[in-house]
Parts: C-alpha cells; structure tokens; sequence
C-alpha cells in the first residue's frame, strides 16, 4: 500500500482520538499524519502512538497536503468543509450523520458493501447502532432474505460522548452518597435509570437515532422493501452497545446453519453457549473490533422463517473509528 499524507479532524475527541489508535493497531501507511482541532487547541501538543504531534486549526487546514481526511467533528462543520477538502482531491470520510443520507454519496460497512466507494471522494460512515446490527443482519439477508426487522436497542453513555460519560460517573457518585441525581446531557438522570429517547422525536413518534437505522440499513444493504422497526434506550453503563434483533426471512432459517456462517464472517465473533452463560455482553464486548452475536434460536412468533439474537457492539470502534479506518485501507487498496 502507498504510504499516505492523513489528517484527523477532531483528534482531541473520543472517536478522533480512538481513530489515531486504530490506525497505529492495524499499521496503516501513513506518509505524514496532521491533527486538527479547535482554534483554542492551535499549537497544543497532544501524545499519540506516533509520538507527540502539535494541533492545528480545523479551520485553517490546506486539504491539498492531505490524501485521506477523516472528519470526526460536527456535522454542520462537515456541511462546511466536504466539499471544499473533495475539490482538493482529498478523500473524505465523514462520521457525521450530514451526508448519509444523501444518494449520491456512498454510506458504507466495508464487510458489506465496499463497490459502492468506487471513485467518490467523499465517503459517509454509519452510524454506531446500524453498523453494530448491519454485520449479522447482511448475512442473514444474503442467505435467507430479511421481510422484517424489529431491534431494541440498549445504548451506552459514550454514545453521547465523553460528557455523557462524565455525567454518568458523577450523578451515580451523587446517589450512592445519599444526594439527588442531576442531568445535563440526557433529558433525565441517567444513574440506576433507562431512558427510551435517544435524539430529537420524528413526526412519527420515532427518534431520528431510531430512523437512522431504518433508513441507512435500506440505503447499504440497497434493499427499501426491507421492513425495519426501531426503539433505542439509553442506559447506564459506559461503553458497547447491545440491541435484541428480531427478524422474519423469505426462506426457512436453520439455527445450527446461521450460527456456522456467523462463525465465518469477518467482524462477528460468536458467543453462543448457553449453558455455560457465554453470551454477548458490554462487558466482554468493550475494546473488541468484532461484534458479538449470541442467544441465537428461532423465533416463538415467526417460527422457521424467523429468528432471534442477541448482539453487542463497541459503538467507538466497529461503530465508529475502526470502520472509519476500514474504509481508509479499502480506498488506499484500490489506488
């Protein structure tokens, strides 16, 4: 692969700064790597596993000494600069939601979809809830047809950020020393609760983070008639998420035989052993690059033609950062 000039926009963020890890893990080529943050980060420097590098103004960037910029910053600021980075020939891949929806730019899960990049030069990543459930849903999909999806989601404070992760912290110290639990980032105290809203409410009666799967799954799976329904809950734990996935499929659907495939895909690591208590949890899904996929069986409603699962995803890695770099190595591969 040819060594690349890469900048990180957003680097002194969670998913800035777990893209840096990343790209140090998986070895990727790297000719020259700038890191970018807000103006009042301009000259800071900051310790990465490439050593300690010097951040710059997001704002000030030269696109044309970059080959690969990945945006890991708002999306309005995405709106702003995409267009301006891909004039300069610089590939974009952007972890806002601004572009996903947009049908002429590419949303991809290299496990799934990677011919939908082809020559575009701006790319959109998923998002973290779709991306975790995408990876088991494809095969399934692939080998026995989808009619129907019904996922509930159960989401970690991380997914709002280190801020939500903070408040989770504190607000349960708040408790557990006998004083009343706040909130700033959720609408209610997140401590020993759960919160079924994630995101701005639709007209609906669904969130934009529960359509956001609805809508990105049809888009990379390239498949509208897929039925897909959604409710994603907030709860109190730090990071992975985990969703209960239900599905209906055009064909008969053998467990021992879905559970094979599983163990063959890339991504999916199979914790499935019931009687021994091994299935997919935060816990044990935390850190990892693969997802989790368990608690595998039929479905009571949809017999054989339906089945049930459960899966547990790192959303800052597979659902964030790692695919993020994914994409990266696929467009470097195809130079």
């Amino acid at each position: 692969m040819k060594k690349q000039k890469i900048g990180i926009f957003g680097a002194t963020g969670m998913v800035g700064r777990e893209i840096l890890k990343v790209l140090f893990e998986r070895k990727f080529p790297i000719y020259s790597l700038s890191l970018y943050a807000s103006e009042k980060s301009d000259g800071k420097k900051i310790k990465t596993h490439f050593g300690e590098i010097i951040l710059q103004d997001a704002n000030r960037a030269d696109y044309k000494k970059l080959d690969i910029a990945f945006f890991a910053i708002g999306g309005e600021w995405s709106k702003q600069n995409a267009k301006k980075a891909s004039l300069s020939g610089c590939v974009v891949i952007d972890n806002s939601s601004t572009f996903r929806y947009d049908k002429n730019v590419p949303l991809i899960i290299p496990e799934i979809n990677p011919e939908a990049i082809k020559d575009s030069l701006l790319i959109a990543n998923p998002n973290c809830t779709t991306a975790i459930a995408a990876i088991p849903l494809w095969q399934i999909h692939k080998n026995f047809g989808l009619k129907k999806v019904i996922i509930s989601t159960y989401q970690a404070t991380s997914g709002a950020g280190a801020e939500g992760m903070k408040e989770l912290k504190t607000e349960t110290k708040n408790i557990l020393s006998g004083k009343n639990a706040g909130n700033k980032n959720f609408q209610h105290p997140i401590a020993f609760n759960l919160i079924p809203h994630i995101d701005i409410f639709q007209d609906n009666g669904y969130t934009k983070e529960e359509m956001k799967v609805v809508w990105e799954t049809q888009k990379i799976f390239n498949d509208e008639n897929i039925k897909i329904s959604c409710s994603c809950v907030r709860i109190p734990i730090m990071r992975a998420h985990s969703e209960s996935i239900v599905v209906e499929t055009k064909k008969k659907i053998v467990v021992k035989e879905i559970k094979s495939i599983f163990q063959k895909t890339s991504g999916i690591e199979v914790r499935d052993d019931i009687k021994n208590c091994v299935y997919p949890m935060p816990l044990t899904a935390s850190g990892k690059y693969s997802v989790e996929v368990g608690r595998i069986r039929n479905s009571l409603i949809f017999g054989r033609n339906g089945l049930e699962f459960f899966v547990c995803g790192d959303q800052i890695l597979k659902g964030a950062a790692l695919n993020a770099v994914q994409i990266a190595e696929l467009v470097v591969n195809k130079e």
